[in-house]
């Protein structure tokens, strides 16, 4: 550590008392530094639960930026709504040597309202301050305070925010009466809290110093379930006047029930139609979807966030006549109208997206983002995405399939698995017609079908029903080859519980194959080529994890004048591991050269030691994916 008086010689003439000095840059240990783009000073959080409905939140923070890509952490961020009150807040930003060279003003710090683009009616808004510097390295200090009226959930600690930054010291606290005890469950670390106890009080302190940037690994689970941190739940909670307990999922269960409670009714002439609709109809599954395929075509999906309108849906009947609603409603509606059909039907919590958070089905609290419906239907399960006017009828796809959910029943609530897609589900099929010339220009015609999730992959649930010129877009961000021109193309759904479309593209190749005097060289993998492998490790700690399986089988069928012909046809290849399995091949069908590709990359968590193995393979395959032809011209 740098003496004051040392400090106040290399400022100079003119420098502020010593006292205005915090967070000079040249204290920081090059260790810190190392492989860092910001270093966190200090960051002391503490939680202070008052009553089941009223808890603090006070935040003292500051980091270090050291280079433009430091930037990100010197924007802070701060929602609340008419539940959470920011009773405090001031920034200050630092220079190099911790002199203090601007202190925010309240009219300067951003206030606005939270509207995503899909938001009908919201009350969260944000407070944004933008504290980034032209020069380096500078400080960034923020304090604030929320007043919680509600306690559902207490905000989870990360004790390292991911790589590229180190921690110099950091805290958090939670203190609670001992009449209101909450819990916590530690996540990718063991550090217990410090116990304290004071009158009627219970204090848990977790400190943590010298932090290193942690360094995430490649083809692993999602950041957030590599990152160290530490998750809290109140037993009791009262929330915008609702009171619960999360001392269990049943308990929990039993609370969003209290929300749903006579929120079901509809119109007798909606109901009328509904059974009109489903009457002569023989199977439950056949009167499930016509119900559902109605509500795709009645009703579109927007954002609903009103104080407990978070967690509770509108009315079936307000649905019914708006025509919209959030996903809470709309599978609320969706549950409804089975309901007057005596169809039994579930609201079903989930934690949505493709990077989702494994649910930690120990520790019952609010780890859910989004809300379906389903349908038992003897020992299978009709699973309803309500949110979406395109999903075919049973079909979730990579927003919410092959994980762990929250069915809610009359009695509570039980953990559940939602369908997993696995490699007969997701796959991609091409078969192509490419007539070469001898100048080696060249026209295809190209027909693929997307199945499963290689139908989201590629993001043809988003434009299906786009213009022309989207869709025409979209085929020409999405076709792998060079140079080529589209000269027409058509996208079609082929209907089905697994999603699924036929794209069939008339392309122009110019240039495809490159002439060298007699010598025409082209790659015959047309437009599913992988070509780069992931970066070997020298040590490896993590599972390697692959969320998605899929298949992909393209054959390529090559016609060219009379003249050419190939020189050589390469051996086929075959890779098999553990990961999945590569194979091509070569050959001459009445005169034509047929090239043939199949992939297949199956899901799973594999051991840690196993990573450079699927390095090995992915270099395989892109070795094989640019291997090129040789055509001789004998004129």
């Amino acid at each position: 550590m740098i003496h004051f008086s040392l400090l106040l010689l290399l400022l100079g003439p003119g420098s502020p008392p010593a006292k205005d000095i915090k967070y000079p840059a040249f204290t920081i240990s090059e260790e810190l530094k190392k492989d860092a783009h910001a270093v966190i000073r200090v960051n002391d959080e503490k939680f202070i639960i008052e009553t089941p409905k009223n808890a603090r939140y006070k935040v003292h923070r500051a980091i270090t930026i050291l280079n433009d890509k430091g930037n990100k952490h010197a924007i802070e961020v701060i929602g609340y709504d008419k539940l959470t009150k920011v009773t405090s807040l001031s920034a200050t930003i630092y220079n190099a040597v911790g002199e203090p060279v601007k202190r925010l003003k309240n009219a300067e710090i951003l206030d606005m309202s939270a509207f995503d683009g899909f938001s009908l009616y919201s009350d969260n808004r944000l407070k944004a301050m933008d504290l980034t510097q032209a020069s380096y390295p500078y400080t960034v200090e923020v304090e604030y305070e929320l007043d919680y009226r509600g306690l559902l959930y207490i905000p989870g600690f990360y004790i390292q925010e991911g790589d590229a930054v180190s921690i110099e010291r950091q805290s958090f606290e939670l203190t609670y009466p001992t009449s209101l005890e909450a819990r916590y469950k530690l996540i990718n670390t063991n550090q217990q809290p410090r116990v304290f106890t004071a009158e009627n009080n219970k204090s848990l302190r977790w400190d943590f110093s010298n932090l290193t940037p942690l360094k995430l690994e490649p083809l692993a689970a999602s950041k957030r379930e590599q990152l160290p941190r530490i998750l809290m739940a109140p037993n009791t909670f009262e929330y915008d006047g609702y009171p619960g307990t999360l001392t269990s999922w049943n308990e929990f269960g039993k609370w969003i029930r209290t929300l749903n409670v006579g929120r079901n009714g509809l119109p007798p002439t909606t109901i009328e139609h509904l059974k009109k609709i489903t009457a002569g109809l023989p199977t439950r599954e056949e009167k499930v979807k016509a119900v559902y395929e109605y509500m795709q075509n009645k009703t579109r999906y927007v954002s609903i966030q009103l104080g407990i309108g978070g967690f509770q849906p509108f009315d079936a009947a307000v649905v019914d006549q708006t025509g919209y609603g959030d996903c809470k409603a709309l599978s609320n509606y969706m549950v409804s109208m089975l309901g007057y059909l005596n169809i039994p039907a579930n609201y079903v919590l989930i934690s949505a997206g493709e990077d989702y958070t494994r649910l930690q089905e120990d520790f019952p609290s609010t780890q859910f983002n989004h809300a379906i419906a389903a349908v038992p239907n003897g020992k299978d399960t009709l699973w309803l995405e309500c949110t979406s006017q395109t999903n075919p009828f049973g079909y979730l796809g990579s927003f919410t399939s092959n994980r762990k959910a929250l069915w809610i029943t009359n009695e509570g609530a039980a953990i559940v698995k939602t369908p997993r897609y696995g490699l007969a589900h997701n796959r991609q099929v091409r078969s192509a017609h490419v007539t070469l010339d001898a100048s080696g220009n060249a026209t295809a015609a190209v027909a693929t079908t997307y199945q499963g999730l290689q139908y989201e992959a590629q993001g043809l649930h988003q434009i299906m029903h786009e213009t022309h010129e989207d869709q025409k877009k979209w085929v020409l961000n999405s076709t792998q080859i060079p140079i080529f021109n589209v000269k027409s193309f058509e996208i079609k759904n082929q209907g089905g519980k697994i999603a699924s479309a036929q794209v069939r593209l008339e392309l122009q190749l110019d240039r495809y194959a490159s002439v060298t005097g007699k010598r025409l060289f082209f790659q015959p993998n047309l437009m599913n080529r992988i070509t780069e492998a992931p970066e070997p490790l020298e040590k490896r700690t993590s599972a390697v994890v692959r969320r998605n399986a899929y298949e992909k089988i393209d054959s390529i069928h090559f016609a060219f004048p009379e003249g050419l012909y190939p020189e050589f046809l390469p051996p086929p290849t075959k890779l098999s591991t553990r990961f999945g399995s590569y194979e091509n091949e070569y050959h001459m069908d009445a005169g034509k050269l047929v090239f043939v590709r199949r992939v297949k990359m199956l899901d799973g968590e594999f051991p840690p030691e196993t990573y450079n193995e699927l390095v090995e393979f992915y270099k395989s395959i892109v070795k094989a994916d640019k291997a090129k032809l040789v055509l001789l011209n004998k004129t």
